[in-house]
């Protein structure tokens, strides 16, 4: 019953095949919106920083903000700096998993052949800003936090799951519909 954009945030086309580059888009550090870092190829920094001085780099480091702000992404409804577009917010872990246990096998290609079409876009690392995985995992993040970590989805060859991660990571975004 929910509305999803059909494509990651960042990305040219719906996804063609779980490996169809120009579907993969951005890589979001968790509760940053687009301020460029999010690109594939922006610089690095190194952090964590403070809050109003994220600049537009990927920030390196176990977490990028140096004091945790839960609300950047509020869970169910958008967040102050939710990079989603007017009308759409970061979904829930709760609605992740709705859509995960409806993947027809618990993996990748279960995550491609259900409706969101979900890439295997890989991730960027924290402590270096390296793509990693790009072609054989995806990692989607939700608005749902855990302590000192973030919910995501997580599917690779042989398993699709949430997780509880570190916010520095950089993972795709899908929003929904608020």
């Amino acid at each position: 019953g929910n509305t999803w954009m059909d494509r990651n945030l960042g990305a040219t086309q719906v996804a063609t095949s779980s490996t169809d580059a120009a579907s993969y888009g951005d890589l979001y550090q968790w509760g940053r919106n687009s301020d460029g870092h999010e690109s594939r190829t922006s610089a690095t920094a190194t952090g964590p920083v403070a809050s109003g001085s994220e600049g537009i780099n990927f920030i390196t480091g176990s977490d990028w903000l140096i004091t945790q702000d839960n609300t950047r992404w509020n869970v169910s409804t958008k967040g102050t700096h939710d990079p989603c577009p007017s009308g759409f917010r970061v979904p829930t872990e709760a609605e992740w998993e709705a859509e995960r246990v409806l993947f027809a096998t618990n993996n990748a290609a279960g995550a491609f052949a259900s409706k969101l079409k979900l890439p295997v876009a890989g991730y960027r690392n924290y402590p270096t800003g390296w793509l990693i995985d790009v072609g054989s995992s995806g990692n989607y993040w939700s608005s749902t936090v855990s302590v000192a970590h973030a919910r995501n989805l997580y599917f690779g060859s042989s398993i699709a799951n949430m997780y509880s991660t570190k916010r520095a990571y950089g993972f795709s975004v899908r929003c929904i519909k608020e």
